[in-house]
């Protein structure tokens, strides 16, 4: 285990949080999108997408039991980001006649984000990122105190 394992272990999950965060903000911004993409010559809305994170290294459960056997070189690796998909829940449709968007029966597809649902991952996403500021200073400060010892 390295010394600076735990700042490379909340660094990772500061980005991997960073990055939610910007999702979280693209699906915000395009929760009224009605013209996302083309697809077979028409317009659909926008999708919500979803980050998708894992452990770096094999998970707790590998670790737990490396540290059961006495082996304490086996570190946490911390979490990435491995994929960024698509919300394949279906589209909401509204009845706005007047909308140029509309079917013949005057049935608008929009986007499949809803704002609440947006609010509270990104409140999540945000106490995860803060608790990991938290972390990563308290790790900081031991570092320091340990060089004071030496002095």
């Amino acid at each position: 285990m390295s010394m600076f394992s735990g700042i490379n272990i909340s660094g990772s999950a500061l980005t991997s949080q960073r990055l939610r965060m910007d999702v979280i903000s693209s699906n915000m911004a395009n929760a009224d999108t009605t013209r996302a993409e083309k697809v077979n010559g028409q317009w659909v809305p926008y999708r919500r997408k979803l980050v998708s994170l894992s452990p770096i290294n094999n998970g707790f459960s590998s670790h737990l039991l490396s540290a059961i056997n006495g082996d304490s070189s086996s570190a946490g690796g911390g979490v990435k980001a491995t994929e960024i998909s698509d919300d394949e829940t279906p589209f909401k449709q509204v009845f706005d006649p007047t909308n140029p968007d509309a079917n013949a029966d005057g049935f608008v597809l929009m986007p499949n984000v809803d704002p609440l649902k947006e609010t509270v991952d990104l409140m999540s996403a945000t106490r995860s990122y803060e608790a990991n500021v938290t972390v990563l200073n308290a790790n900081k400060s031991m570092l320091m105190k340990a060089l004071q010892i030496g002095q």
